[in-house]
């Protein structure tokens, strides 16, 4: 079947401006971190993708290691892009990223400025793009200087490569350092992509901060906490679960009889709202104006429309934020 996006597609979505940029993206991006690899069903990903374009989701966020195996991501969105978005690419934010272990020897990982340009340059390969809107430095590097990581991205900004460049999993220090760099350079950091939900909150200490004052936007990642800040846990470790799974990135440790408990009163306030618990979770962090945008995301067109009714409802009374409040703490 071929696609024609829906004509409403900008109606119900939310754009907010990306720091002091001219860019605005929508409050919610679709990340690709999951469930697009060649290990996963094409045409699931296909309809989740076109489903995020017709709800008014402009953004689409990858890195070279998205699979697996790591690339397939990135092959798999530009087989898509190219099937069914041809014709509407200057309506989108297509982001990618370098900084894990790509491939083997001492180029294919960190923030040298032979890893960053080598990686971009494969993954417009692989998505067929002549420039990516976004690319980010994916995390520091202790070994190599921050200038020539950073001078690396003002180099691919000005070869045309990508349009903005940003930073992922940089900690307060060091962000502060780059951002100072890139404004030296004249290529202004656009965005800064954190890990930040409602469990993992080291980003209020000083980060966000930093970033308002910077004129840097931000997009969260793993909002939902890897699935914690959902319904899912509710009744235990469903047997398909990131927590069920040996090597993944949530461990069946992390569940205690605490998080359990707090799982539970968060849910009770959600359903008091009329909302799921990650509606909740995304809406909680869409009501600070220093968050430009919160990436989810989705295994199913089902999971995708779920996360995308959060939209309904992102204001909270003061009563409920100090409830939120006395439970996280």
């Amino acid at each position: 079947m071929s696609y024609t996006p829906s004509p409403q597609r900008y109606a119900a979505m939310e754009y907010r401006r990306c720091g002091n940029s001219g860019l605005k993206l929508p409050a919610l991006s679709l990340g690709l971190w999951h469930n697009f690899g060649h290990v996963d069903v094409l045409e699931n990903s296909r309809q989740i993708l076109r489903d995020a374009f017709d709800a008014g989701v402009t953004h689409f966020d990858l890195a070279n290691n998205y699979g697996p195996p790591p690339g397939s991501a990135e092959e798999n969105f530009g087989k898509i892009l190219r099937e069914d978005f041809r014709g509407y690419r200057d309506e989108l934010i297509i982001s990618s990223k370098a900084g894990y272990k790509m491939w083997e020897g001492p180029y294919g990982d960190w923030g040298s400025r032979k890893y960053l340009i080598s990686s971009l340059d494969q993954s417009l390969k692989r998505m067929k793009l002549d420039y990516v809107d976004i690319f980010y430095s994916h995390r520091p590097d202790p070994e190599t200087p921050l200038e020539e990581t950073m001078g690396a991205l003002d180099s691919i900004v000005r070869q045309g490569k990508a349009l903005y460049v940003g930073l992922s999993n940089y900690q307060t220090p060091e962000a502060t350092r780059a951002i100072e760099i890139l404004k030296e350079l004249g290529t202004p950091c656009l965005i800064h992509q954190p890990k930040y939900s409602m469990f993992v909150r080291w980003v209020e200490e000083t980060l966000l901060d930093l970033l308002e004052q910077q004129g840097v936007g931000c997009i969260p990642f793993s909002p939902l906490a890897q699935g914690l800040l959902t319904s899912k846990y509710l009744k235990g470790i469903p047997e398909n679960s990131r927590a069920a799974k040996p090597h993944g990135f949530l461990q069946e440790e992390d569940i205690t009889e605490a998080r359990l408990h707090q799982i539970s009163q968060l849910n009770a306030i959600a359903e008091s709202r009329g909302q799921s618990l990650a509606q909740m979770a995304l809406a909680w962090l869409l009501k600070d104006p220093r968050v430009t945008s919160v990436l989810i995301g989705a295994s199913t067109p089902a999971q995708l429309a779920d996360s995308l009714k959060c939209m309904q409802n992102i204001q909270f009374s003061p009563e409920e934020l100090a409830q939120i409040e006395t439970i996280l703490r």
